[in-house]
């Protein structure tokens, strides 16, 4: 948590969309009740590998990312029904590599459901992917490279909104409400 020149509170939030081919990360930080784009990018595997040469990738890259840009907390999505056990172990094992690399760095983790995330981001649960990626453009003016980095800084946004439900004493009230007045600018100029 740092402090800005105007004293407002920043959080720098990882959010992390894990996969076992792709793992998708991106960074945000809330300044007062702004919301700016930090970094975002993916790691990626090959199927030609080994299961444990890709969960170390997964690993590594993600303890990169820690290291480089220092954020504050991070944000995984909760696990959903996957299309089979074979999927869902896979995925489970990368989204643990992914748990344990933020634990290993000292980073608080939420988990954050797809519906969730969707609503903070869109302001309904029901949005589709394409609206998600839509929305995260608007809010932090940036194209992401990939639909795993959009919707990793999802992730993030939703984090990000989350937070003063887990640090309740960090934020001011301005902070509080000012992704949701955000969010509701960004709608109104559809």
């Amino acid at each position: 948590m740092g402090i800005t020149n105007s004293n407002k509170l920043e959080l720098l939030m990882l959010g992390i969309d894990p996969g076992l081919q792709r793992t998708g990360w991106g960074i945000v930080v809330q300044s007062g009740i702004k919301l700016s784009h930090i970094a975002h990018g993916t790691i990626k595997t090959k199927t030609s590998w080994s299961m444990a040469d890709r969960l170390h990738e997964i690993h590594s890259g993600l303890t990169e990312v820690i290291s480089n840009w220092h954020p504050n907390d991070a944000s995984i999505e909760q696990i959903f029904v996957a299309k089979g056990a074979e999927s869902a172990i896979k995925l489970g094992m990368a989204r643990g590599v992914t748990m344990q690399a933020c634990a290993g760095k000292g980073l608080s983790l939420r988990e954050i459901s797809a519906r969730q995330v969707k609503k903070s981001v869109t302001g309904t649960g029901a949005a589709d992917k394409i609206q998600v990626a839509a929305m995260v453009e608007k809010l932090l003016l940036v194209k992401p490279e990939g639909a795993d980095a959009a919707d990793a800084l999802a992730i993030a946004i939703a984090g990000i909104n989350k937070g003063p439900d887990y640090h309740p004493d960090t934020l001011n009230s301005e902070a509080k409400t000012g992704l949701a007045s955000a969010i509701e600018a960004a709608l109104a100029k559809e």
